[in-house]
């Protein structure tokens, strides 16, 4: 379990917490904004959730489950919850009719309060870590705090432009990424690829001559472009056989900073599962206004303002 500490806005801390003694007490009242969590082991008929609380029970009332929803999908909101952690702040302790003691527990308010504490006072442009929880055609749902979820599309994912989000990450991934805006509703929209690094560094990777790994994004008339790290893809010439997806071997010829480009020789192709790679940050912490993904003597200017 985990327990949220309310002094600043990073304050949560995946610090272990082996007694929770303080949960047995007599008291009424909880503990205020002891934000907690723990395993979601049943959703009951009523759509209570029943968490795990190490032989104490615990439940999440139907109507505490959820901070923001509507009613055609709360029901699948909660069930999906079973089986996985979820946060809450303790509330009540109960008599249950068979004399079992239990505590009453609500995700409603740790949502609350880690929204109004955290996610409300996010800048556009701050660095903050996320779990993607949900993978859609689209992009992937990110859990950025207490299960309030943050989309990350897949147009903002990489440079390298990929067929499925799932090509770069997993659910229950642990990832970092960008508040790039809010939408209408308030809800955040995230980006990560200005965290992957700029061409100029994904190129100082690679040496011409060296013989490296790819995976080919893009079979074209005029070319193939594959991808050698998800901020940089080089261009070989067209080869019949050849298939988005595939993995490569391939001969780096050139790189040519000024315009952008890498000139390759495909030694190789096959068809592979290889899961993702994990990603490797350039930048980890802070908050950026403006990045520059080209090479300043390019002709082409890619950036991204915050």
């Amino acid at each position: 379990m985990n327990i949220f500490l309310p002094e600043g806005r990073l304050a949560y801390t995946p610090e272990n917490i082996q007694n929770i003694e303080f949960l047995k007490r007599t008291d009424k009242q909880a503990p205020p904004k002891a934000i907690m969590e723990a395993r979601a082991v049943l959703c009951d008929a009523g759509h209570n959730l029943h968490v795990d609380l190490n032989g104490l029970k615990g439940i999440i009332p139907r109507e505490e489950c959820i901070l923001n929803d509507t009613p055609s999908n709360k029901e699948i909101a909660v069930i999906s919850r079973v089986n996985k952690p979820v946060m809450f702040i303790p509330t009540e302790y109960i008599t249950l009719e068979d004399g079992e003691r239990a505590v009453l527990l609500s995700r409603k308010k740790a949502q609350q309060f880690v929204r109004e504490s955290y996610i409300d006072l996010l800048e556009n442009g701050e660095i903050i870590e996320a779990t993607v929880t949900r993978i859609e055609s689209f992009g992937a749902f990110c859990d950025i705090g207490a299960g309030i979820s943050a989309l990350l599309p897949i147009d903002n994912i990489s440079v390298s432009r990929i067929p499925h989000p799932g090509a770069r990450f997993s659910n229950g991934d642990k990832i970092k990424a960008i508040v790039k805006s809010r939408d209408e509703y308030g809800r955040i929209v995230l980006s990560h690829k200005e965290l992957l690094g700029t061409w100029e560094e994904n190129a100082a990777l690679f040496s011409p001559s060296e013989t490296v790994p790819g995976i080919v994004r893009s079979v074209e008339e005029y070319g193939i472009f594959i991808e050698l790290t998800p901020n940089l893809a080089g261009l070989a010439e067209f080869e019949n056989g050849v298939s988005n997806g595939q993995h490569a071997s391939v001969y780096i010829k050139s790189i040519n900073p000024n315009k952008m480009k890498i000139k390759l020789v495909i030694v190789d192709c096959f068809a592979s599962d290889y899961p993702p790679t994990a990603p490797k940050y350039f930048i980890e912490s802070g908050k950026i206004t403006h990045w520059v993904y080209s090479p300043l003597n390019c002709d082409k200017k890619i950036e991204t303002f915050f």
